[in-house]
């Protein structure tokens, strides 16, 4: 799948999870799927980054079931998603020589995956009659989802 692809997907990944997408890139480093040992970005593969990255993953995955916790679609949740996915994609980009393109894909895929995730989300709450399957459902998607692009960007 084209490199272009895989950091759009990332993006959309950031797009349901913030901290998912660079938390499994860092993972991919990690465990020597894609390089970026000689590059700018070479501390998301460093020994503790993942476990890092992880940690503050599950307190977002947490934090999302709380009532309390605002829409993803108001500017500082927006932004964030933006900046994770083109940051995400960014590094896919940069193992493949791609650093803005991947940025830029990253972002968009961002864009698309908090406006889709918002609206499908939604809709099968309603349906459900409840959100937390849904929010679950969402959580595996992402956690999954992530993995499994991050697995093809090694090839």
């Amino acid at each position: 799948m084209p490199i272009l692809v895989l950091c759009f997907l990332i993006g959309v990944i950031a797009g349901l999870r913030a901290l998912t997408a660079p938390t499994v890139v860092s993972w991919a480093a990690r465990l020597g799927w894609i390089d970026l040992s000689a590059t700018p970005l070479a501390f998301l593969g460093f020994a503790y980054t993942p476990y890092i990255l992880s940690l503050l993953a599950l307190g977002e995955i947490a934090n999302d079931k709380r009532a309390s916790t605002p829409s993803r679609k108001i500017p500082p949740q927006f932004i964030t998603r933006i900046v994770m996915g083109g940051f995400a994609g960014a590094a896919l980009g940069l193992s493949h020589q791609s650093l803005a393109l991947g940025l830029v894909a990253g972002a968009i895929g961002a864009v698309a995956g908090t406006l889709g995730g918002a609206e499908v989300r939604g809709r099968l709450a309603k349906a459900v009659g409840n959100d937390l399957p849904v929010a679950l459902l969402e959580d595996i998607i992402a956690v999954g989802g992530g993995l499994f692009i991050v697995s093809l960007a090694g090839k």
